[in-house]
C-alpha cells in the first residue's frame, strides 16, 4: 500500500523523498550521531576544561605576589555570566571605590551577571538606574573623573546609541582635552552584543564598528570565561575608558574551568588559537566557534559539499587568531602571520559597510602588500538590519567561512 501511494506522489517529491534517504545512510550501517559530527561551543577545543589547561591560558597574569606559581592554585567550573560576574566581585572587593549600576543590576540583570552582588556589598555599591543609557554613561563619566571606579552596564549592546555622545564626546577625548591633567580611567562600560537566533533589529546587533574612530576609547569582546574574567579586570583597571561587549549567546553555552584568584589578561593582545601557515583567520566573539566549525568541515568535508572543496586544500594549514581587542587592535600579530601565510580571511557578525574588518584589510594590505598571495577576504554580516526571521542568514555561517577559504586558498 506504501508503496502504491509514493508513486503517486509528483516527480519533485520523490526526488526529495530519495535525496533525504540518501543522506542519512551510514556507510557503517549505524545512523548518524544525534548530535552531529562538526565541533560546537559545547564541545570545542579551544574552551579549557581542565584545571591544567586553565591555569597556563596563554597571557594570563597573577595578580598577587607569586605570580610564577601555579601549583597551589584551584579553578572552578564556570560560564561566561558567572565569570563576568566573578570578576566584577574581584574588582569590588578589592577597590572600596568601585560601583556597579545599570537597569536592573540590583537584581541580577537581564542575564544575571550581577546576581547577588547587590546583598552582598550592599545597594549604595550595586544599584539600579532610570532607563536611559545617555544619563547611566554621563553618571558614570562623573563618577569615574571624582576618582571612582565606575562599572555601568548597558542592557544590551544595541541600545548604546543614546550614550554614544556621553561615550564619544566626554568619556573618550576627558584625557586629550585637560592636556592630560585629569582623566575618567577606570570607566568601563559592559553590554551584551551580537547575535542570539532571535534577537532581530534591536536585539542582535554588533556595533563594536562605531566606535572604532573614537581615540581615547578602547574596545574589548571576549569569547570564553577565561578571558571574560580576566579581560574584565583588566578594563577594570586600565586607566582608559573601556567598552566591554559580552557575546550573549556564550553567556551560557561557554563553559570553562575558570581560575578562582584575581588575574587579568592583557588588552591589545590578540591569541594565536591555532598555528598554519598557508592562510590566517581572523576574527573574535562567538564567529570563533564558527571558524572552528568551518575549518572541520574544511579539512573533513560531509559528502553533501565534498564536490565544492578540492582535495588539494583539505590539508591547509590554517592559522586562526581571535583578535579579543578590537581598539586597539593587535596589529603586529596580524601582520606577522599574514606575511608567513600569504592571506587572511576576516569574520565577523557586524554588517561588512564600516565593520571592523574593513580597516584591519585596509592596514594589513599596506603593511603586507607584497606577500599578499590573494586579495583579503571578508565573511560579514550583511549591510541590512537583523531581520528576525531570516537572522540564521545574517550570521555568517560555517559555510561562508569555508567558501571564503576555498577561494583564498585557490586565487
Amino acid at each position: 500500500m506504501f508503496s502504491s501511494k509514493l508513486a503517486r506522489l509528483p516527480g519533485r517529491r520523490l526526488q526529495l523523498l530519495d535525496r533525504s534517504a540518501r543522506r542519512f545512510q551510514s556507510t557503517s550501517g549505524e545512523p548518524p550521531s544525534a548530535s552531529g559530527h562538526s565541533p560546537s561551543v559545547a564541545n570545542s577545543s579551544y574552551l579549557r576544561t581542565t584545571r591544567e589547561s586553565a591555569l597556563h591560558t596563554p597571557g594570563l597574569q597573577w595578580v598577587d605576589e607569586d605570580n610564577n606559581n601555579v601549583a597551589g592554585r584551584e579553578t572552578r567550573k564556570m560560564n561566561l555570566y558567572q565569570a563576568v560576574r566573578d570578576a566584577m566581585s574581584f574588582a569590588l572587593t578589592k577597590d572600596d571605590t568601585a560601583v556597579v549600576f545599570g537597569e536592573d543590576v540590583a537584581f541580577g540583570g537581564v542575564f544575571r551577571c550581577t546576581m547577588g552582588l547587590a546583598e552582598e556589598f550592599g545597594r549604595e555599591r550595586v544599584f539600579n538606574t532610570p532607563l536611559c543609557e545617555q544619563g547611566i554613561a554621563g553618571f558614570g563619566v562623573g563618577l569615574a573623573s571624582m576618582g571612582h571606579t565606575a562599572i555601568a552596564e548597558i542592557q544590551f549592546a544595541d541600545y548604546i546609541f543614546p550614550a554614544f555622545d556621553q561615550i564619544v564626546n566626554e568619556a573618550a577625548k576627558h584625557r586629550y582635552r585637560s592636556g592630560g591633567k585629569y582623566n575618567v580611567g577606570s570607566l568601563t562600560f559592559r553590554c551584551p552584543t551580537m547575535s542570539v537566533g532571535h534577537g532581530a533589529l534591536y536585539h542582535s546587533q554588533s556595533p563594536e564598528g562605531y566606535f572604532l574612530g573614537a581615540s581615547g576609547l578602547k574596545l574589548v569582546i571576549p569569547r570564553s570565561p577565561i578571558q571574560a574574567k580576566g579581560l574584565l579586570l583588566a578594563s577594570i583597571r586600565d586607566p582608559n575608558p573601556v567598552i566591554f561587549m559580552e557575546p550573549k549567546i556564550l553567556y551560557r553555552s561557554a563553559v570553562e574551568q575558570v581560575p578562582i584568584d584575581d588575574f587579568h589578561i592583557p588588552l591589545g593582545k590578540a591569541e594565536h588559537l591555532t598555528r598554519g601557515d598557508d592562510v590566517t583567520v581572523l576574527t573574535w566573539g562567538t564567529p570563533v566557534y564558527t571558524c572552528e566549525t568551518a575549518l572541520h568541515m574544511l579539512a573533513n568535508p560531509p559528502e553533501s559539499i565534498a564536490q565544492h572543496i578540492p582535495a588539494s586544500v583539505r590539508k591547509a594549514k590554517v592559522e586562526l587568531i581571535d583578535l579579543r581587542t578590537i581598539l586597539p587592535w593587535d596589529v603586529e600579530t596580524i601582520e606577522e602571520s599574514v606575511r608567513r601565510t600569504g592571506r587572511l580571511v576576516i569574520v565577523h557578525e557586524a554588517s561588512r559597510t564600516g565593520g571592523v574588518g574593513g580597516e584591519i584589510a585596509a592596514e594589513i594590505q599596506k603593511r603586507c602588500f607584497l606577500k599578499l598571495n590573494a586579495p583579503v577576504k571578508r565573511v560579514t554580516g550583511w549591510d541590512t538590519p537583523v531581520a528576525m526571521a531570516f537572522e540564521k542568514f545574517f550570521i555568517p555561517d560555517a559555510l561562508r567561512v569555508v567558501d571564503a577559504i576555498v577561494e583564498t586558498l585557490t586565487y
